[in-house]
């Protein structure tokens, strides 16, 4: 038997460990081979190693949600659970990316995030398309400051496109940074978790962390970077290709964004969708697909996701059928051969 003792630090006890230390007693009802007792601020685990590296991933969890939202309440203690137990049968990996800025390990919690971390080893442009809450930006935000703590860039640089999504941004208060912000606003959630505010703080004054709209790429050479180019399904196919042709000397470049998600006009074409296409079997790129199996959100989101796809292969399926009952037919004339 191993024992390890988590020393729980500037959080509120009651919020974590809930009333009654119900959130703990739900963790130890999932490992009833192990011991786990709170006293204090301490949790003390018994039992195997196996076992307690599962409890100590699955309360690393639970301390990343807390830092984040403030509470915890025995149905995510169950959600977080779930996702162990899935890791496990999936054979997921437990290799840890780095360590965020509360010490908590961040790591690939699926195999498609897996196959997102291989794909980035092997390629030095990747493409990840996947629904909301599958971690494409913040495995790809891990990915980037692992590269930068190690050494591999000199630089971290993150963008996307402000789309205006039913406000536009000349009624927004403030200067243009202060309307640009709030779509970046995911990008400095994820930095806030694995950089310390203050060194976080460092290198964005000094230029080692960018982040900015994606109208500012256009005329760079991007060299010795990670790249990020956050919700592309939003750019237009000449943003996208302006953006990918700033790639330089040593550099990588992730590429992430949700089809199903698109903002743009009914007209324009995502750059996206088409870049998907195009760049198809080169050698050097490679492209991911993140599954509703992937969320790692709140259970409802899988459902919604689910929900959606149900409802748009219905609606394609109607379609169909409809042009199929209707005939060859373009525009309600009967073509003819002449």
């Amino acid at each position: 038997m191993v024992e390890k003792v988590i020393t729980l630090e500037n959080i509120s006890l009651p919020e974590f460990l809930g009333i009654e230390n119900r959130n703990i007693q739900e963790v130890a009802a999932a490992f009833p081979a192990s011991k786990i007792v709170s006293r204090g601020n301490e949790i003390r685990i018994r039992g195997t190693a196996p076992e307690i590296l599962k409890i100590n991933d699955i309360l690393n969890s639970l301390l990343q949600h807390y830092h984040r939202y403030g509470k915890i309440t025995p149905e995510n203690v169950q959600e977080y659970l779930q996702l162990e137990e899935q890791s496990v049968l999936e054979h997921a990996t437990d290799q840890t990316l780095l360590f965020g800025a509360g010490g908590l390990g961040i790591k690939p919690k699926t195999p498609n995030q897996q196959k997102l971390v291989d794909a980035v080893q092997k390629n030095d442009l990747v493409f990840v398309v996947g629904p909301a809450g599958t971690g494409k930006t913040y495995v790809s935000v891990a990915l980037a400051v692992k590269a930068l703590k190690n050494k591999l860039v000199k630089k971290i640089i993150i963008t996307r496109p402000a789309v205006e999504a039913g406000e536009s941004l000349g009624f927004l208060p403030g200067d243009l940074k202060e309307k640009i912000d709030p779509y970046l606003r995911p990008i400095y959630d994820a930095l806030h978790e694995m950089i310390p505010g203050e060194k976080l703080k460092f290198y964005q004054e000094n230029g080692i962390i960018e982040i900015a709209p994606l109208a500012y790429m256009r005329g760079r050479t991007l060299q010795n970077a990670f790249i990020l180019l956050d919700e592309a399904q939003n750019t237009t196919p000449m943003q996208l290709k302006m953006f990918l042709t700033r790639l330089g000397p040593n550099s990588k470049a992730i590429v992430t964004g949700d089809v199903t998600q698109i903002d743009l006009p009914s007209r324009q074409k995502s750059g996206l969708v088409e870049a998907l296409t195009i760049l198809a079997g080169i050698e050097g790129i490679g492209f991911v697909q993140l599954e509703g199996s992937d969320v790692v959100r709140h259970k409802l989101v899988k459902r919604i996701i689910e929900a959606y796809e149900k409802t748009d292969a219905e609606a394609a399926e109607i379609r169909a059928e409809e042009s199929a009952r209707r005939g060859p037919y373009t525009n309600g004339t009967r073509r003819t051969n002449n």
